[in-house]
């Protein structure tokens, strides 16, 4: 059994307030993710989000059908970071680097049925990307949020936490900044979008 079957833990790592920064652990996954890289509001980003729903929508289809289970389609989520650290925090897109994942952790996704899932979605969506995989990605100690609004509305959200809350609380950044969208951009208006904002963190050095 997935500790995600778990609703208390569910509600933990993605339904988090938005009133305050919370520390959570976050444990070992399994997800199917993409890397790629450049503008998120290029091609690439487009096509490799294609890629991942079209493979989990079959997983959930037999979730449902042949196994009973009510497996909700998990939601979008992306690692983002850059060589240099100052093109992420200044924005510049061009230089982002990204890795698109969609959580399946389920004992009954089995390698097997992920490859024919990819292969049936390479039937409508030609070549698989080379970096696709299922694979688990653990993350640990974390800071999160959840920010309601644009995109571009968040700097300043991620600025308190990593120039207020993390040194208030001895610890430092580890890892890659990590959104998980709980909404539609193509559906939702703007100022309506739910993003949980999430960071890696390890101890600062010598506490």
């Amino acid at each position: 059994m997935s500790v995600l079957d778990s609703r208390e833990k569910l509600r933990e790592l993605y339904q988090p307030t938005a009133k305050g920064f919370t520390i959570v652990e976050v444990p070992e996954l399994r997800y199917i993710m993409v890397d790629g890289e450049g503008d998120p509001s290029g091609e690439q980003f487009a096509h490799f989000s294609r890629w991942l729903f079209a493979v989990v929508y079959p997983l959930r289809m037999f979730g449902r059908q042949v196994m009973a289970k009510n497996f909700v389609e998990p939601p979008l989520e992306c690692l983002w970071w850059a060589d240099d650290l100052n093109d992420l925090i200044a924005g510049k897109s061009d230089q982002f680097k990204w890795r698109q994942m969609i959580v399946a952790d389920a004992d009954w996704i089995t390698l097997e049925r992920y490859d024919a899932a990819v292969n049936d979605a390479s039937t409508r969506l030609g070549e698989v990307p080379s970096s696709l995989r299922m694979t688990n990605f653990s993350e640990g100690k974390c800071v999160q949020i959840l920010h309601i609004g644009p995109p571009g509305s968040q700097a300043n959200v991620i600025a308190e936490m990593h120039n207020s809350f993390l040194p208030m609380n001895h610890l430092v950044p580890y890892g890659h900044h990590h959104e998980i969208y709980l909404n539609d951009a193509s559906r939702v208006a703007p100022q309506k979008l739910r993003t949980v904002l999430r960071q890696q963190v390890i101890p600062k050095q010598g506490q």
